[in-house]
């Protein structure tokens, strides 16, 4: 059973997170958080963009991570920014890379390097939290 938390944030936008199993299904149960967290901020004009994303850092966490679980975070950060965030038990960091055209793998950061304003990874003692940021048009 996912664990989901709110919690007021400084920016005095409530955050949302949930725990999922580390499963490829868990890609659906993130997206429906992003989705339903943007169109609580009203900042529905970045639900599908948040959703590739969230998808994209799930697939990855699901793939590279070792452990039964991971953690979607969804928060926002200032008034037009959202960042989004998965966190796992792994400490191997994500490489961005550039597969050839044949490969069928691969393509998921540069995905995210296209749609966010910023991405990065944030080492933990436990493991690393991979967010990537977008902001609204104001």
């Amino acid at each position: 059973m996912p664990q989901s938390t709110t919690r007021a944030r400084a920016t005095g936008f409530p955050g949302y997170s949930e725990t999922l199993p580390r499963r490829p299904e868990s890609a659906a149960v993130a997206r429906r958080l992003v989705r339903a967290a943007l169109a609580v901020w009203a900042l529905d004009e970045l639900a599908d963009n948040g959703a590739l994303l969230v998808s994209e850092l799930v697939s990855n966490a699901v793939r590279h991570a070792r452990r039964a679980s991971v953690r979607v975070i969804v928060e926002r950060t200032a008034q037009w920014t959202v960042r989004i965030a998965v966190a796992d038990l792994s400490r191997i960091r994500p490489v961005l890379s550039l597969p050839e055209l044949s490969e069928e793998e691969g393509r998921g950061l540069l995905l995210v390097t296209a749609l966010a304003t910023r991405w990065g990874c944030d080492e933990r003692g436990w493991g690393k939290i991979v967010w990537a940021e977008l902001e609204a048009r104001r």
